[in-house]
């Protein structure tokens, strides 16, 4: 077992994992993610981006391969120190909004600090700030039933960015949101990122999306690729256009 980089935040090497039905989820991923650093993993629906994540977040224990965060091994901690490096020092936003119905607005925002220890008050003034940023502030004492999906989603960002994670993994993120909801809500994502040092990754299938980070890697088929624009086949005309093959990395 080797040391990452000592400038890696993140780092994984030949991650292999395979679903239940014994199809391949992962291939022999590895890569490093620096900190601050955005990081977009692109790739079609179904090229294992959600279950790279998740690996990389101890959500998911890898079948073979390894994570590290700070230098420290991920894949070797017990399940209760994963769950407690997930709640003290990772955010995580699903595609679909999921809140407790029982609490309100900014209840939900604040539930990750309130139960890392943080006070209420203190927590509901770091969670309103960011329900403010994003354009929900005025709905803090509703219900979620009482949202739209999309501000149910806002709510979720809102709630991942409040306790300010060390690292912030987004899956697909504005899935739910409309193109100019969307637009807003990654700059504030973004930004406050950049403000806060919050490392993220960020899986889309969205080029546009994947534009805003300061990198991407690219899956298909559960492997790292890249692509290699090829010339026109012999006889074809410019208008064609190149051709395009995906090799692994």
């Amino acid at each position: 077992m080797v040391a990452p980089p000592d400038n890696d935040v993140l780092w994984a090497r030949a991650l292999h994992f395979r679903y239940d039905d014994g199809s391949p989820g992962l291939s022999g991923v590895s890569l490093g993610v620096r900190e601050a650093e955005i990081l977009a993993v692109g790739g079609p629906r179904g090229s294992g981006k959600t279950t790279l994540l998740r690996c990389l977040a101890g959500l998911l224990p890898p079948h073979s391969g390894e994570v590290w965060f700070n230098s420290v091994p991920v894949h070797t901690m017990s399940p209760v120190t994963r769950e407690r490096l997930r709640r003290d020092r990772f955010g995580w936003i699903d595609p679909a909004p999921v809140l407790v119905p029982e609490l309100n607005v900014w209840e939900n925002a604040a539930l990750p600090l309130m139960l890392r220890g943080t006070g209420r008050s203190r927590a509901k003034t770091a969670a309103v700030e960011w329900l403010e940023r994003l354009d929900i502030g005025d709905r803090a004492r509703r219900h979620p039933g009482e949202l739209t999906h999309a501000e149910r989603q806002r709510v979720c960002i809102a709630r991942a960015l409040a306790p300010a994670p060390t690292v912030l993994f987004a899956d697909e993120p504005t899935a739910p949101l409309h193109r100019v909801d969307r637009a807003h809500v990654l700059r504030t994502l973004t930004t406050a990122a950049r403000s806060h040092g919050i490392t993220v990754v960020l899986a889309t299938h969205d080029a546009q999306t994947a534009a805003l980070a300061d990198r991407t890697v690219s899956l298909l088929d559960g492997r790292r690729v890249r692509t290699v624009h090829l010339p026109p086949a012999p006889g074809s005309g410019e208008s064609e256009g190149r051709a395009a093959c995906s090799l692994s990395v």
